[in-house]
């Protein structure tokens, strides 16, 4: 009973918190903060592999939510709300830093008859202890290889392999379809698969 109480207590708590916020109140928006500052911070790494530049666009997304909190209407998680803000600040700076040239990658336009939603994205890197080293190597090349990928491909193959999140979450905090979600995942799977057709081949 009581572990149920807690459960519900902690439910009860984050849209207290938020409807504080909505009243001006910063602290209950430095106990949001504190709970998913780590997560937030995680989801940008992997997209920007900088520890400065995480925790500059971390802070960045969360004076944004900040400035924003008044319009959130609790349709879905504060978490999927704050991920919307954090992918849209992130993806919106790695478009400004991105070296001009390759930008017909880009296209949503694929027919979602050749997408396997099952697909996997990357081979395998699971090895035994005497592999290692050549497992690291095959994880520099995956990162790599992401890397290589528009913002918005990056960030759809990171929300659902890294994240694990389903299609409409991914949906929801990019602000698109379903279908797009799922053709910039096709073209971003096929993209890796071109770029690491020696580890496919191996795995």
């Amino acid at each position: 009973m009581q572990t149920e109480a807690t459960l519900a207590q902690s439910d009860v708590s984050e849209l207290d918190l938020v409807k504080r916020c909505q009243a001006g109140d910063t602290e209950a928006f430095d106990e949001l903060v504190t709970r998913y500052r780590t997560r937030v911070f995680g989801m940008i790494y992997n997209m920007v592999h900088s520890e400065q530049d995480a925790w500059d666009l971390a802070q960045e997304s969360f004076l944004k939510a900040w400035r924003s909190i008044g319009r959130f209407r609790g349709q879905s998680s504060f978490y999927t709300w704050i991920y919307r803000i954090v992918m849209n600040v992130t993806i919106d700076w790695l478009r400004k830093k991105r070296v001009k040239g390759g930008g017909a990658e880009f296209d949503d336009a694929i027919q979602l008859r050749e997408i396997e939603p099952a697909s996997k994205t990357v081979p395998k890197t699971e090895a035994l202890p005497h592999q290692a080293m050549e497992r690291d190597e095959i994880r520099v090349r995956i990162e790599k290889a992401i890397g290589q990928l528009s913002p918005e491909h990056r960030a759809v193959i990171l929300m659902k392999e890294i994240d694990e999140m389903q299609y409409h979450e991914i949906a929801e905090a990019l602000g698109c379809s379903i279908g797009t979600v799922m053709s910039r995942l096709f073209y971003a799977r096929k993209k890796l698969q071109s770029l690491l057709r020696d580890v496919y081949e191996n795995a």
